[in-house]
């Protein structure tokens, strides 16, 4: 009971973090600086994580479901397969655990090192409000950058696909069977379908690692739970809200 509680403090308190932040969209001409720099953060850290990470993904799904195509000589489907599945599901899913990891994790160290050392409350003292100076820049910058993550993912994914078929002795197709088969299975809804889906988890997953942070209290050991819990919780959401964002866009 006391877990269920606790993540629905949790929710509730992430709904509220996120509407005060959105009363200061028109401050974000002032947050330039601030973004872009966020904006480098996140691609320039994430984007060869999940580039690699996906690379293996497709090769997996592309070895996984031509073996087992194979038997009933279908493995001119395989790339319909990878694709889709890419597209639909393993891009935006794991590209979000990704920036969870690499990008999360570090939002909530620092916010909760400001708020263990009271810099926060020095914010709030010169009448700079937190979600305009520390949430906002950040909220925008993994808007921009999360779609031409998925897409690199997506298509690293299909590349890593293509490698396999192509050399593995059982499979053995041409790089244009591989990808007229995704060119005929992947639809201009599924791609939008990933990118909203990938859009939606970027932002609940800055949303949570900032509003753990702002919560964080005690001394520098709180700041290590603090990682710890924004880590596990946007993890968990990830794959919450996945089942129910893809119940809606079938």
């Amino acid at each position: 009971m006391f877990a269920l509680l606790n993540v629905l403090n949790q929710i509730g308190s992430g709904l509220v973090l996120f509407l005060r932040t959105l009363r200061f969209i028109p401050y974000t001409l002032r947050m330039f600086p601030r973004i872009v720099d966020q904006c480098l953060f996140i691609g320039y850290g994430t984007l060869p994580l999940t580039a690699i990470l996906s690379l293996f993904i497709g090769g997996v799904l592309a070895l996984q479901f031509g073996y087992s195509a194979s038997a009933y000589g279908a493995t001119e489907y395989v790339g319909g397969v990878v694709g889709v599945s890419l597209v639909r599901e393993l891009a935006p899913v794991m590209t979000a655990i990704m920036l969870t990891g690499r990008v999360g994790s570090a939002v909530t160290a620092e916010l909760a090192s400001m708020k263990v050392y009271q810099e926060v409350d020095a914010l709030r003292t010169m009448n700079i409000p937190p979600e305009r100076f520390l949430v906002l820049p950040r909220l925008i910058a993994v808007a921009l950058t999360m779609p031409l993550l998925t897409m690199a993912a997506n298509v690293t994914g299909w590349i890593g696909g293509q490698l396999v078929v192509r050399f593995v002795p059982w499979l053995d197709q041409t790089t244009q069977t591989y990808y007229n088969a995704l060119r005929a299975q992947i639809t201009l809804k599924d791609l939008t379908d990933g990118l909203v889906k990938g859009e939606i988890f970027a932002l609940m997953v800055i949303i949570v690692c900032c509003n753990v942070g702002l919560q964080a209290e005690g001394g520098p050991r709180e700041i290590g739970a603090a990682v710890t819990r924004a880590v596990v919780s946007c993890i968990i959401f990830i794959l919450l809200l996945d089942y129910f964002v893809t119940y809606t866009q079938l």
